[in-house]
């Protein structure tokens, strides 16, 4: 007779597998399996209906309905024959994609970034993953005055006692994980401060581009509000589109970018007189 304490192993083990049966997702249920896909999407970046259909052992129907609600919650997003966490020209990536990307290349940018603040200055950073990287560094700045409307940023500072932290309040926006719309906007005009770091989704020829409109009026505001502005990007936002023009790159005091730039880019930002600087990855 069989053990029955090894045969439910058995199962058990086969249930956390990379292929899960019917069962297991009539028994998780949709939102289960829906955390799960998008787990699976933002870490692969794109993926195949078909495949995601028979990852977890359901109709690829069952799965575009997943796909939809995870569109409308502003997760992910379709495309032809299956679902996509990366940005396009029109659309930003969700955070937690972003957090993911280039994290080597947004260290070093932070690293360089540090360098220019100073105990007692006031610093505003935007609710970008790279300018989350420069708020990890900022304990032991002390004092400092710190401005975000990026709640991941805020939730990460907030116990530390040399910062005097301030949220820049609005609507939030879950995608983003931060606040925005006009009462942010109007929060940022109300305030002067010293240094401001923001990223953009790209860079194109002399302008920095992003593809929400909703961001870019955060974001120029921010760099309106500060005496100098620091624009943070990675190598691939570089000769990419985006919908909206957020700024001609002679609006920043300094650019700062990892080392892994092309050489024609380069070669290009020395033409435009933009002062930048690369950040050694």
């Amino acid at each position: 007779m069989p053990d029955r304490g090894t045969s439910d192993q058995g199962t058990s083990d086969r249930g956390t597998s990379d292929r899960r049966g019917p069962r297991d997702e009539i028994r998780r249920g949709p939102s289960h399996r829906r955390r799960e896909i998008s787990d699976h999407v933002l870490a692969r970046g794109s993926v195949s209906a078909s495949d995601l259909a028979e990852r977890f052992g359901v109709s690829v129907m069952t799965i575009y309905r997943d796909i939809d609600e995870l569109e409308r919650e502003g997760v992910l997003r379709k495309f032809r024959g299956g679902v996509t966490a990366r940005p396009s020209g029109v659309f930003e990536s969700n955070v937690a994609y972003r957090k993911t990307s280039m994290r080597r290349e947004k260290a070093a940018i932070a690293a360089e970034a540090v360098a220019l603040i100073e105990p007692g200055m006031s610093v505003m950073i935007d609710d970008s993953t790279t300018a989350l990287e420069v708020a990890r560094l900022l304990p032991g700045i002390e004092p400092l005055t710190v401005v975000t409307n990026f709640l991941e940023a805020l939730n990460l500072l907030a116990d530390e006692r040399g910062l005097h932290l301030m949220a820049l309040g609005g609507d939030y926006d879950p995608l983003h994980d931060s606040f925005l719309g006009v009462p942010c906007v109007e929060a940022v005009e109300a305030l002067r401060v010293d240094l401001c770091f923001v990223s953009v989704s790209s860079v194109s020829g002399d302008f920095a581009f992003h593809q929400e409109q909703r961001i870019v009026a955060v974001k120029r505001a921010m760099l309106k509000a500060a005496d100098r502005s620091v624009l943070l990007i990675d190598h691939s936002k570089l000769d990419r589109t985006a919908l909206h023009r957020l700024t001609p790159l002679s609006a920043f005091d300094l650019i700062l970018i990892d080392d892994r730039v092309p050489p024609d880019t380069l070669r290009s930002l020395d033409e435009s007189g933009v002062p930048y600087r690369l950040a050694p990855t």
